[in-house]
């Protein structure tokens, strides 16, 4: 039972390591303003690209949030078994 928590914590670590990683790339991408799109300017100018980013957000915390639940879900029902 320890090894399924000392596993579930590894999995959850990588993918929030992946996560901050994923972010990180995508700040650094977003810095680059000299060739930015008419779409993208407009987007920032409207305040609306903080909205997108905003539920962007939101569903990946909840996707992460349901795997998780979800794994022990099946771990209990593993157990059970």
């Amino acid at each position: 039972m320890e090894r399924k928590k000392i596993d579930r914590m590894k999995i959850i670590k990588s993918s929030l390591s992946l996560l901050v990683v994923l972010l990180f790339a995508a700040v650094a991408q977003a810095q680059n303003v000299a060739g930015e799109s008419s779409f993208g300017q407009t987007m920032r100018s409207n305040g609306r690209i903080y909205v997108v980013i905003a539920v962007m957000t939101t569903i990946l915390v909840g996707l992460f949030l349901y795997l998780i639940r979800l794994d022990k879900k099946v771990s209990k029902l593993e157990k059970e078994a």
